[in-house]
């Protein structure tokens, strides 16, 4: 009877175990991502360099590997959201940074809208980052 006690004591302990580490690992929430621009500004012009870094806000760490679905790079921030542009990816070079390439058609205020997944979460990182291109 006593073995009996102690292997439902054993079980009942690995299951709550589970629990409590599943319940950890919930924790985690997209909205502990976002894009931060590394550089605020860029010369207007064609095929200029925009790169982004996806942190975690808990951690403070880049995020690499994370798979971006959606770009936009507009003039929203103007109220020219019809002035967008096309925007293609290109190699990052170091973890965690996204690096693309657009033409800034004029001087001004661009917005530039991105939508990520991040291995191991659910949900979409979604930001929207304002970089100023100057003459």
């Amino acid at each position: 009877m006593k073995t009996f006690t102690h292997a439902r004591a054993l079980r009942a302990a690995l299951i709550a175990a589970a629990i409590g580490g599943a319940s950890t690992a919930a924790l985690a929430d997209i909205k502990d991502y976002k894009f931060e621009l590394v550089d605020q500004t860029v010369q207007a012009g064609p095929d200029k360099t925009i790169t982004v870094r996806l942190m975690n806000t808990k951690t403070g760490k880049p995020v690499p590997d994370a798979v971006i679905f959606a770009t936009r790079l507009d003039m929203a921030p103007d109220g020219m959201q019809e002035m967008a542009t096309k925007i293609t990816p290109v190699p990052g070079a170091e973890p965690g940074t996204y690096k693309f390439k657009a033409t800034f058609g004029m001087a001004g205020r661009w917005q530039l809208s991105l939508g990520a997944k991040v291995q191991g979460e659910t949900g979409t990182v979604d930001n929207k980052l304002v970089i100023t291109a100057q003459k």
